[in-house]
Formats: C-alpha cells, sequence, structure tokens
C-alpha cells in the first residue's frame, strides 16, 4: 500500500516577513493568505498577499517561485487564486489578478501574466498555454 505524501501534514507556521525555518519560504502580508491543506510550498518560494492570495488544497509551488498580488513595475494588483491540485513548476512567477485553473501544470521558468484553465498544460515567458489534460 503506498503511503499518502502528505498523511502527516501540519499547516505550517507562518511568520511575517521571516523565512520559514524548515521549508524556507517567505510571506508577505500573512493575513491576506489562504493557504489550503496539504499543500507545498517551495524552498526560496516568495508570496506578497496585499491583494489577497488563495492556495486551495494538494497544490505543489516549486523551489525559488514568486506569488505577486501588487506589482510596483507596472503597478498591476488583484487576487491571486491557485486552484486545487495544481502545479506550479520551479523559478515561476505569477502576476497579480491570475486564476491558474484545477489541475493545471505550470511548467518550470514561466511567467505566468493571465489565467490558466482548468486541465491546462502551460509553460513559458510569458506564459502559453500547450494543451488540455484529459480529466
Amino acid at each position: 500500500m503506498r503511503k499518502e505524501r502528505f498523511q502527516d501534514w501540519k499547516y505550517p507556521e507562518i511568520v511575517e516577513r521571516k523565512l520559514h525555518p524548515k521549508y524556507h519560504f517567505l510571506v508577505h502580508n500573512k493575513e491576506k493568505l489562504k493557504l489550503g491543506e496539504k499543500t507545498d510550498l517551495g524552498a526560496f518560494t516568495y508570496i506578497n498577499a496585499k491583494n489577497g492570495v488563495i492556495i486551495e488544497k494538494n497544490v505543489q509551488i516549486g523551489s525559488h517561485c514568486s506569488i505577486y498580488s501588487i506589482s510596483t513595475i507596472d503597478n498591476k494588483e488583484g487576487k491571486i487564486i491557485i486552484k486545487e491540485n495544481a502545479k506550479i513548476g520551479t523559478h515561476s512567477t505569477i502576476m497579480p489578478n491570475v486564476t491558474i485553473g484545477k489541475n493545471a501544470i505550470i511548467g518550470a521558468y514561466s511567467f505566468v501574466n493571465k489565467d490558466i484553465p482548468d486541465y491546462a498544460i502551460a509553460y513559458g515567458i510569458p506564459v502559453k498555454i500547450i494543451r488540455k489534460i484529459d480529466k
């Protein structure tokens, strides 16, 4: 019998603007972050949740990702939603006002500046939807 990946998962203690001591991710505006159960935030991932970030259950986010609900470069801002069971590849950047669909896969090193539908594979700079995943 295969052991469930996050059988002993516990909600991580998040301290504002401090690197997590075990998983090494960093969150600004933690009160606006909603983190679903059995999520996996990769090492050295940064989340700025000023305008709200919702990460639903069973989401995997690779290391060194950046999730920005506000961008001071182009003055964009808005909530980010990453739906259930989505997977975000290492070193990807998610910009404000983006929703990533249920079971979607974002390839490594992608720049996500638009919504990605459920069951889609997308990657690139900027991100492009490559194909749909069979349900």
